[in-house]
C-alpha cells in the first residue's frame, strides 16, 4: 500500500488543515482560505491567477514539451452551522464550520501540490483549481462562466469528496451519474383570512396546501417510472400564527432530486400543474417559484478507469469499490464534467467509533486521509501525464 505522504512534513499539512478548519468562510467569502493557498502554492513555484468566481484561484505548474493538461479541483467553502465537536482547532466563527471536509479537501490538494513539484516527474501542465461556493452558489458554474476552461485548459477533470461514512481509505466509484441534480420549488398560496370559528367564509391555505402536500406525493409513485430514480420531499411549510386565525397566506419550499433531464421536466410540470389545480379547488391560488439548481454530476468511463488503477495502485484492490448506485445528494463539479471528461469519487473516512456524517455539527475531517489524498493525487497527475 502506497499511501505514505511524498513530502516530508505530513504535520504541517495537518496544521494547515487545521487552521483552515478553525477559520472556516462561508460561500464567495472564502478571503483568507484564498490567501493562505494562494501564499503556500506561489511559495511552491505554481503561477496562481486568483480572482475567478471572486475567490477562486488557479495554480498552474508546466513540466516538460507536452501540451497536455490535467485539472485537480478542491472546494473550499465552509456551512452556516455551530460546531458542537469540542476540539482544540474548532470553528472560532460563531455559527459557521467546516461540517462538509472541504477543509480537508483543500489541504489534500495542497500536499499533493507539494509532491507534484519537488517530484517533476510529468510531462505537461497540471492546474489546480480551489473552487468556492460549491455549497450554496455554483461556484463551480461561476469559475467557467469568467472563462476557467478557456484561461486553463484542461483535457481532463477531477475531483473527490470525502466520505466519513465509508470504512477508512476505501476508494468509491462509478462509471455515469454518481450525484444527482438539485431544484428547489416554493409554492405560495394566496387565500381569504377570518375567524378560526368561521371557516365558511376564508379560503384556508393551511388545508389547501396539506392537500398539496399529499398530493405531491404521488408524483414519484405514480408519474415517474419506477426505475428512474427521483425524490421529492416537502421540507417547509409556513403560515399561520394562532388556533383561532385562519391565515391569508401560506409557503410551501420543496426539494426535487432527479438525474434524467427529462424526468426532471416532467416533475417540474407536474408540481406546477398539481399546485394549480389544488389551490383553484379550494378557493386559493398559487404561485410556483421553480428554480433548477446543480445538474447531475456524471462521470466519464475512460477517466473514472484511470482513476480506479491508481486507487487500486495507491489502496490496494480490497480498497476499491464500484459503487452499485448513484448518491442523490447533489455536486457542483457536474458543470465541469459537462464541458470536460473527468471523474469524481468518493474517499472513505470512518475511524469505527463517533463518526459523523457530512452536515453534522459534530462532523470532523479525519486527517488521517492526508497521505491518502496527497499519493492519490500526485499518481494520478504523474500517470496521466506520463512522460513518453
Amino acid at each position: 500500500m502506497n499511501s505514505q505522504p511524498l513530502h516530508n512534513d505530513l504535520a504541517e499539512l495537518v496544521a494547515i488543515r487545521r487552521d483552515l478548519h478553525a477559520h472556516p468562510e462561508l460561500g464567495l467569502e472564502e478571503v483568507r482560505t484564498s490567501d493562505l493557498v494562494a501564499g503556500q502554492l506561489s511559495e511552491m513555484g505554481y503561477k496562481v491567477e486568483r480572482g475567478l468566481a471572486r475567490t477562486g484561484l488557479v495554480a498552474t505548474l508546466s513540466h516538460g514539451s507536452s501540451r497536455k493538461s490535467i485539472g485537480i479541483r478542491a472546494d473550499m467553502d465552509a456551512l452556516p452551522i455551530a460546531e458542537e465537536t469540542g476540539l482544540p482547532y474548532a470553528s472560532t466563527t460563531p455559527g459557521l464550520m467546516h461540517a462538509c471536509g472541504h477543509d480537508g479537501h483543500t489541504a489534500v490538494l495542497l500536499g499533493a501540490a507539494r509532491a507534484i513539484a519537488e517530484r517533476r516527474n510529468f510531462d505537461g501542465t497540471v492546474h489546480l483549481i480551489f473552487q468556492p461556493a460549491e455549497e450554496n452558489f455554483g461556484g463551480a458554474k461561476l469559475m467557467m462562466d469568467e472563462g476557467l476552461f478557456d484561461r486553463f485548459p484542461c483535457d481532463a477533470v477531477f475531483a473527490l469528496h470525502n466520505d466519513p461514512m465509508r470504512p477508512f481509505g476505501q476508494f468509491a466509484f462509478r462509471d455515469g451519474p454518481i450525484m444527482a441534480a438539485i431544484d428547489e420549488v416554493t409554492i405560495k398560496l394566496r387565500g381569504y383570512g377570518g375567524h378560526g370559528s368561521e371557516p365558511e367564509h376564508a379560503a384556508d391555505p393551511i388545508v389547501a396546501g396539506s392537500s398539496i402536500v399529499m398530493a405531491l406525493q404521488t408524483v414519484v409513485s405514480r408519474n415517474i417510472a419506477a426505475l428512474d430514480a427521483a425524490v421529492v420531499s416537502v421540507g417547509a411549510f409556513h403560515g399561520g400564527t394562532v388556533s383561532n386565525i385562519i391565515p391569508s397566506d401560506a409557503e410551501m419550499i420543496v426539494g426535487v432530486r432527479t438525474f434524467d433531464p427529462l424526468v426532471r421536466d416532467e416533475i417540474e410540470a407536474r408540481i406546477k400543474r398539481i399546485a394549480a389545480h389544488q389551490a383553484e379547488s379550494y378557493g386559493l391560488t398559487a404561485d410556483v417559484d421553480y428554480q433548477r439548481s446543480y445538474d447531475s454530476t456524471v462521470n466519464h468511463k475512460a477517466e473514472t478507469d484511470l482513476a480506479r488503477e491508481v486507487a487500486i495502485r495507491v489502496a490496494g484492490a480490497e480498497q476499491v469499490l464500484d459503487m452499485e448506485r448513484p448518491m442523490m445528494g447533489s455536486e457542483d463539479f457536474g458543470y465541469m464534467l459537462a464541458e470536460r471528461p473527468g471523474s469524481y469519487f468518493f474517499l472513505g473516512g470512518a475511524r469505527g467509533s463517533d463518526d459523523y456524517p457530512l452536515h453534522h455539527a459534530r462532523y470532523n475531517f479525519n486527517d488521517d486521509l492526508l497521505p491518502i489524498g496527497t499519493a492519490f493525487w500526485t499518481d494520478l497527475v504523474e500517470t496521466y501525464l506520463r512522460p513518453l
